[in-house]
């Protein structure tokens, strides 16, 4: 029992938010770039070795009560569906990628992968598949409760109070970010984003066969704001987000009474009080000088270094219009993680805030 207690307080410790998204990003880009052969046979491996662990967690008390909640089901199979079709992606660009390596066309260009028609091949498949999920949907329907609740009722609202699923990403954007930003302005830098792939990366390699060598940016890029953006938000808030939207452990209760004062600090209360002792300027301009400092440095500058660094090879195929929109675009996706770690980390709040204005980042 004592080896339990310990192994449960590990990974209650692990899955805390500052520890657990770098960790996950680590594990990620280990796998993309190491030759370690789990895109043939050990991503069953590591398939099986999450469904052990949800297996034997499901014996503790605090675990079992809320991954088997009816809205935290579907996102139990959801983890095992990105696992999946992340490594069957990524073992057929490895496959290729060694074909190519020895002369060879990928895959799809073989004769394995001929050409058939919508009618009757395509039809087909869609009906079993239509008729597969109607039974499976069907059968979850009756062993499995609709997560119904009584009425709303102002004087006894629940708590957590969390959004349904594909919004608990954005929910949980909104503890570090204005509404403005999380619910307007980052949203729509997504849509765009994603608009503009198109028109800002013309490489013609990797159209219409899976390869990783030949799309390492891409990729890396893609799964970063997927998994680790998206989903992994999608888990803290459904499995580790409780009471008073508090981090939880996965074996800890759940205890309606657990409040942890957050004493958040802005970058300015951080500069002119806590670093020069003195009271903070009235002319915001001046209170916010080091968070505009900052932001103009990271938005103007950094993609102007990187062009000349890092990315000189993209500058250079890209041309200077494509290279700094998809250049912003990855900075702004990246200030989300790094805005969120400093909160878990330092309790900072703003970068720069303006409230005469609304204008808080």
């Amino acid at each position: 029992m004592p080896l339990i207690h310990f192994l449960q307080a590990a990974v209650n410790f692990v899955c805390k938010p500052q520890f657990f998204v770098p960790l996950v990003a680590i594990a990620l880009y280990t796998a993309l770039y190491s030759r370690w052969p789990w895109t043939a046979k050990g991503g069953a491996t590591i398939i099986g070795a999450v469904a052990l662990f949800f297996f034997v967690s499901y014996f503790d008390p605090n675990f079992k009560k809320v991954a088997s909640a009816p809205d935290n089901v579907p996102i139990v199979g959801m983890i095992f569906i990105v696992l999946f079709y992340l490594w069957y992606a990524m073992h057929q660009a490895k496959e290729n990628d060694a074909r190519i390596a020895q002369g060879l066309g990928p895959n799809e260009g073989t004769d394995s992968y001929q050409k058939v028609f919508s009618w009757p091949d395509l039809v087909y498949i869609e009906l079993i598949c239509l008729v597969l999920v109607s039974a499976l949907l069907i059968v979850w329907s009756i062993f499995l409760k609709a997560p119904l609740e009584e009425p709303a009722n102002p004087t006894n609202s629940p708590n957590p109070a969390k959004a349904p699923w594909y919004f608990l990403g954005l929910q949980e954007m909104l503890v570090y970010f204005d509404p403005w930003l999380a619910g307007v302005a980052l949203p729509s830098l997504i849509i765009v984003g994603l608009m503009a792939i198109p028109y800002i990366d013309v490489n013609p390699k990797g159209n219409g066969y899976f390869t990783f060598k030949e799309r390492k940016w891409e990729i890396s890029i893609f799964l970063t704001g997927f998994l680790i953006f998206w989903i992994v938000l999608i888990f803290l808030g459904t499995f580790l987000r409780g009471p008073n939207w508090n981090f939880f452990g996965p074996y800890e209760y759940w205890d309606p009474n657990k409040l942890e004062p957050l004493n958040n600090i802005n970058i300015s209360e951080l500069f002119w009080v806590k670093l020069l002792h003195t009271g903070l300027p009235h002319f915001f301009l001046l209170r916010e000088v080091v968070g505009l400092v900052f932001m103009g440095l990271y938005l103007v500058v950094l993609p102007i270094v990187l062009s000349r660094t890092l990315f000189r090879r993209f500058y250079e195929k890209m041309g200077p219009a494509r290279y700094y929109v998809g250049c912003l675009l990855l900075l702004v996706m990246l200030l989300m993680p790094m805005k969120m770690f400093l909160r878990w980390t330092l309790n900072l709040k703003y970068i720069v805030a303006i409230p005469e204005f609304s204008f808080n980042i």
